[in-house]
């Protein structure tokens, strides 16, 4: 289909949606009343689109066509705007690129879907999406499946484990990632998960072989320290005099 018949075809679709098949007659208007200028309305469209986000050529001709706007008319009001750099679907090419990789972390093929649903293809879509590389997915996979990681998660338990696996993995896919790449991204971020689980439960242990030495005034092991020097209102510290500032006993009252 050529872009004039996909044009006419789009503007058939919006009549049909405000009319139904069969549209009624346009008004006849009364004497004097003057016919608004198609160029201004057109112009007047594509402002406030252009005012609301950035749009590419083709969003911007789809929206002319739902208000039946000549074709012909609507190809010079654009070249006039490209002419004047408000409509650059190379500069919007590269602007949406950055923006959808940095607010949703779509992979290079999601991007190009999405470019190509707003009419910008080729040569303009390649150089666009020449701002990512594999490296930036692969952060971006990992950051994605990090967020989505439960707080609480048993390593051990294989039937949640695998369930967990299958939900990342189509999470990524629904971002572009290929498979191959999505399961070792999973794997490798549940695996650093379970590392640091063991990690954290060997430091438990550790500070539990601890909890039943005695400890000097300073807090370390080993000096014969233990609450019951306390408790006994005694004036030592694990068999020592605990000095005072002014040479005195603190402990020692009159």
């Amino acid at each position: 289909m050529t872009e004039s018949e996909r044009y006419g075809s789009r503007r058939r679709r919006a009549s049909d949606s405000h009319w139904g098949p069969a549209a009624p007659p346009a008004p006849t208007e009364s004497p004097g009343e003057a016919e608004a200028d198609p160029r201004e309305v057109a112009r007047a469209i594509v402002l406030r689109q252009l005012s609301a986000s950035a749009k590419s050529r083709r969003q911007l001709e789809d929206k002319l066509a739902d208000r039946n706007v000549p074709e012909d008319v609507a190809r010079e009001v654009l070249d006039r705007f490209e002419e004047v750099n408000l409509v650059d679907d190379r500069a919007y090419a590269g602007m949406f690129v950055r923006s959808r990789a940095e607010t949703r972390r779509l992979s290079r093929s999601a991007l190009r879907r999405e470019l190509a649903q707003r009419g910008i293809t080729g040569e303009i879509a390649d150089e666009a999406l020449e701002q990512r590389s594999d490296h930036d997915e692969l952060r971006d996979a990992h950051v994605l499946v990090r967020k989505k990681l439960p707080a609480s998660l048993d390593p051990s338990d294989r039937k949640e484990r695998d369930r967990l696996i299958r939900r990342l993995v189509s999470m990524l896919g629904r971002k572009g990632y290929p498979p191959g790449l999505a399961f070792a991204v999973v794997k490798e971020e549940l695996g650093a998960l379970k590392s640091s689980a063991e990690e954290f439960e060997s430091e438990e242990s550790a500070g539990d072989e601890f909890a039943g030495d005695e400890f000097s005034a300073d807090g370390f092991p080993g000096d014969g320290f233990s609450g019951d020097d306390y408790a006994a209102g005694g004036s030592t510290v694990g068999g020592r005099d605990r000095p005072d500032p002014d040479d005195a006993h603190v402990w020692d009252t009159p």
